[in-house]
């Protein structure tokens, strides 16, 4: 018989097991018996539903602990306190007791949902306690296995055509390094592969001219690539996370802007389209004089930035510019990397002839970095260099994510699902068209507008207190954003909820 861990005979992790999760207390039980990883077993064990038991969202205890934080730094963005050894699954339950289908995923950050068994069989397991205890400066000491790691985990899900990896901690300075490795590759060029000369190793140290160039990376409008200083540079989505900082005058490009549904807008929606790339070219030109663009920063959807689409013909188009204008084409997959559109990297939908010079990565990845063409390998050492460069303990992690989603084909299982969720928000659509509109994705990455952003902040608001946790993108839209393991039965009560919402309360 199972409980709300999932414990079964077979050796699924315990409640009590579970609570004594220090390293002298699991070594044994850990060399005698391993965790079973049934996905049936696993989800079978998840909660029946969502159950909100406070008369608000967020209750008392989420409420005062709030207070208490921001009594030592701004909590405002906070939305609710969770009790995370008693959230299982699909599924998150809050300090007061409330029970949440999360369709949020810690902004689409988890692979396998909460306490998946081999999740926590790795972290258990004594002979990956090295990992977790020893955190290297992989720069300068990585580990013995980190070779054998790398090819196991990252390497063994690269993007097609990228041979070589850089690992960073987070998503921000996956970006921040790649910008730097363009930068890098463009002066190279530049110089025909001979060395810097005196000047221009005297000059960059004092940020001057010709050692520190004038370059610069477009981006789109709508962008997001992160909020570290050179990143943000590049983030276009919100004017709260740029306001008072100093930036850089680089290009920023038209996005393309769709109607919906797309199969009634085609000739507009080509328009856009021709209408990007004319100004991504345009700004290449412009900058050619003041400025050069070393390079070009997308993601295959703008998700911070309102979940907006372009077609896999716009982003083939924009790859041979890219080519066209020596302008190196970084994709930007921190978000839709890992698997929810239905194959492990968004861009493999394009079905390019020259695959992307650079694809950034965090979040699902649970470590960050990039991966890269050879010819964007820095020559000399400590050139792409910090500290962590990573961390070998979420390797440890990875590998078992890598192992679970292809056993379990989880790439597919997002396809199938992604069908569904989007069959059933277009039939939302259509009951409630006056309130929700652009129902838009690919998997389960999926989004929707609703008439202004007051409207849809309404309505995530009404959402948790049916007990499904959400978020928004942009100005009005809701954004969808699930684990790997988020099956039909999930779907319908997602959409069971929203609809509640749209007929009762928004």
């Amino acid at each position: 018989m199972a409980n709300t861990y999932g414990i079964v005979s077979s050796g699924i992790i315990s409640r009590s097991l579970f609570k004594q999760l220090s390293i002298g207390k699991c070594q044994s039980a850990f060399k005698s018996r391993r965790f079973a990883v049934s996905s049936s077993s696993y989800l079978a064990s998840e909660p029946q539903g969502p159950k909100v038991v406070t008369a608000e969202v967020p209750g008392p205890k989420s409420v005062s602990l709030k207070n208490e934080l921001s009594q030592l730094q701004n909590s405002a963005a906070v939305q609710l306190f969770i009790d995370y050894s008693q959230s299982y699954g699909n599924y998150i339950r809050d300090v007061d007791g409330n029970t949440y289908l999360d369709v949020y995923n810690q902004i689409s950050s988890l692979p396998l949902g909460y306490n998946h068994p081999a999740m926590i069989n790795a972290v258990t397991n004594p002979a990956n306690l090295e990992a977790f205890v020893n955190r290297p400066a992989l720069g300068i000491l990585p580990p013995s296995n980190f070779v054998e790691k790398l090819n196991t985990t990252l390497m063994s899900i690269a993007p097609p055509g990228l041979k070589e990896i850089q690992t960073m901690a987070c998503g921000s300075c996956s970006n921040e390094n790649a910008y730097k490795a363009v930068c890098f590759w463009y002066r190279n060029k530049e110089r025909g592969g001979k060395p810097p000369t005196q000047q221009e190793l005297d000059s960059c140290m004092i940020n001057q001219l010709p050692g520190a160039p004038d370059l610069s990376i477009l981006s789109f409008m709508g962008g997001f690539h992160g909020r570290t200083f050179g990143a943000l540079a590049t983030t276009h989505s919100k004017p709260i996370h740029k306001l008072d900082v100093p930036s850089f005058d680089w290009p920023i490009a038209h996005f393309p802007k769709y109607k919906y549904p797309l199969e009634e807008h085609t000739k507009e929606n080509a328009a856009e389209d021709a209408k990007s790339l004319a100004h991504v070219e345009e700004l290449i030109e412009q900058y050619k004089k003041k400025r050069p663009v070393a390079g070009l920063i997308v993601e295959p959807i703008q998700a911070e930035g309102g979940d907006n689409h372009a077609s896999d013909d716009y982003f083939r188009k924009l790859r041979q510019l890219c080519l066209k204008k020596g302008v190196a084409f970084i994709c930007d997959e921190v978000q839709t990397g890992g698997g929810p559109t239905g194959k492990f990297w968004a861009h493999e939908h394009w079905g390019l002839d020259v695959p992307p010079d650079v694809v950034t990565f965090s979040k699902k990845m649970l470590t960050g970095g990039y991966y890269y063409r050879e010819e964007f390998r820095p020559k000399e050492g400590y050139r792409v260099f910090n500290t962590w460069l990573g961390d070998p303990s979420k390797m440890v992690l990875l590998q078992e994510v890598v192992k679970v989603v292809k056993e379990q084909n989880l790439l597919k299982n997002m396809e199938m699902t992604g069908k569904h969720l989007m069959s059933g928000l277009m039939d939302t659509q259509k009951r409630h068209s006056s309130k929700l509109f652009n129902v838009r994705g690919r998997g389960t990455f999926t989004a929707m507008d609703f008439v202004n952003p007051e409207t849809r902040d309404k309505a995530i608001k009404l959402l948790h207190k049916r007990g499904i946790h959400c978020g928004g993108s942009g100005k009005q839209t809701l954004r969808i954003r699930t684990a790997l393991i988020f099956e039909l039965k999930h779907v319908d009560i997602f959409l069971d909820r929203l609809n509640q919402v749209l007929a009762e309360g928004v």
